[in-house]
């Protein structure tokens, strides 16, 4: 008797990157990195980071050996696949809010700096920009893998929750 494969967790179809601006803590890029990895990115980056993904040590995964990491000096050089839409992440008044949000099947989220937003030229060449619905800013790493979390829950296939508490 032969067994389909299952693979875990459920992977959306099309394929999504995620990134930051400006970013300044290696900790924050080596955990984003990591949460990346584990949800299947295709490939992580920044722009303008006054460091390289290789002093990212909280990437425990070591995601930079399953995954391409581009580290682009600036907005310029910037250079996302055909028909990848870009996707900024900031706490806007006029940003879509994340759970109203339809996330493109080909996607490269870009967050903002540890202490600052994404630049104005950045934001000028999103397609969309989204916020996570929060009283405040949260931590880049954390942001990122609401993000990441949301993306796959609104576009791979998981059972419907039940009406009442608990799992099906």
């Amino acid at each position: 008797m032969s067994r389909k494969a299952t693979t875990w967790p459920p992977h959306p179809k099309g394929y999504f990157a995620i990134g930051a601006e400006r970013m300044s803590k290696s900790l924050n890029l080596g955990n984003l990195m990591r949460s990346a990895h584990a949800f299947g990115a295709s490939f992580t980056f920044t722009v303008g980071a006054t460091y390289k993904a290789q002093e990212a040590h909280a990437d425990t995964s070591k995601s930079q050996l399953h995954l391409p990491h581009y580290n682009w000096a600036t907005l310029d050089d910037m250079a996302l696949p055909g028909g990848c839409k870009l996707v900024g992440i900031e706490l806007l008044d006029d940003a879509i809010d994340l759970p109203s949000f339809r996330h493109p099947l080909r996607a490269a989220y870009v967050l903002g700096p540890e202490l600052g937003s994404l630049s104005e030229p950045l934001i000028e060449r999103c397609d969309y920009v989204v916020k996570i619905p929060t009283s405040f800013c949260v931590n880049v790493a954390m942001a990122g893998a609401i993000v990441m979390y949301d993306r796959m829950r609104s576009l791979a296939r998981f059972a419907d929750r039940p009406i009442g508490e608990g799992g099906p």
